[in-house]
């Protein structure tokens, strides 16, 4: 992988399904201000992404946090960091995989009337996902790479897609007072959308993977991070500027909301909004699976799993 793949692969496992559905839980405690939150919350996680990045140039390995634990405070203390890891990035992938069943069926209902109800024992769209991002990682990291490239395109696209028709509705007026609940609900903000971050360390799985992971690992990290703030406080600057932040209160399709009220079009951008949510939730499991593959081949590599 070059600078690119892996920077994608970052922005593949941040960006999901939060940001379209944030704005109405971080919103209400913030008001206008939650564009001052992203960026709050962006510089925050940017002191994780400096360690990161510091770390992955000086030990270029597959393994992310586990191996970096291994070379500076033994085997011991990695084995329980990298059991923390596996049981993190076992769970993310099931909770995202369900998330995913719930967008699938979502999208079905607004385009061809269907609803995929499931109650047997087993959650069978969250199984299929699975199984899907399983088969692309079994082509190897190039091509599960480039298949991960794409997918980020697309859920992108469908955010500057968001931000295009929202800003042809933008009122300046909806920003003032830009903060009528204060510093206290800027900073709540901030912490409800710190969660919007977690992720971007995703390049650092892959040390054995690039190509010049000394280079091209720190920067990965660094420019997924900056990427992914710029395109939060373009969405929330969009929406602000279409819809008045009192209106933001107990929405769950945000997104979708705001193209509707402010700008209309009938079912058309719920159904575009609702494709880039499946889109970014694949990228998603496909990411943070592969990163569990990564963990359990470093350990085992050391002899602490099979």
């Amino acid at each position: 992988m070059g600078l690119w793949q892996l920077t994608t692969l970052s922005i593949g496992a941040t960006l999901g399904t939060g940001i379209f559905v944030v704005l109405g839980e971080a919103v209400p405690l913030a008001g206008p201000a939650i564009v001052v939150s992203f960026v709050l919350a962006g510089l925050t996680a940017l002191f994780s992404a400096l360690s990161y990045a510091e770390l992955a140039g000086m030990i270029p390995n597959s393994g992310s946090s586990y191996s970096y634990t291994y070379a500076t405070l033994g085997e011991l203390v990695a084995w329980i960091c990298g059991w923390c890891l596996i049981l993190e990035y076992g769970v993310s992938v099931a909770a995202v995989a369900v998330g995913w069943g719930q967008y699938v069926n979502e999208l079905l209902e607004l385009t061809v009337g269907l609803s995929l109800t499931d109650t047997g024992p087993v959650n069978l769209p969250a199984a299929a996902v699975v199984l899907l991002a399983t088969a692309a990682l079994l082509g190897g990291a190039r091509e599960s790479a480039r298949v991960n490239t794409v997918m980020v395109g697309i859920k992108c696209g469908a955010l500057i897609l968001f931000c295009a028709v929202a800003f042809t509705a933008f009122r300046a007026g909806n920003f003032q007072p830009l903060f009528p609940l204060g510093a206290a609900g800027m900073s709540a903000g901030a912490a409800t959308l710190f969660f919007s971050y977690i992720g971007f360390d995703a390049a650092s799985t892959a040390g054995d993977e690039a190509k010049n992971p000394q280079r091209d690992l720190p920067r990965a990290i660094i420019l997924s991070l900056v990427l992914i703030t710029v395109l939060y406080v373009l969405v929330a600057v969009a929406a602000l500027g279409a819809m008045k932040w009192q209106a933001f209160e107990g929405t769950e399709a945000t997104l979708s909301k705001v193209l509707v009220q402010a700008v209309g079009g009938g079912t058309l951008w719920p159904v575009l909004l609702s494709f880039g949510a499946v889109v970014a939730t694949t990228t998603v499991v496909l990411a943070v699976l592969y990163g569990q593959t990564r963990i359990l081949y470093a350990m085992s590599r050391d002899g602490l799993v099979p």
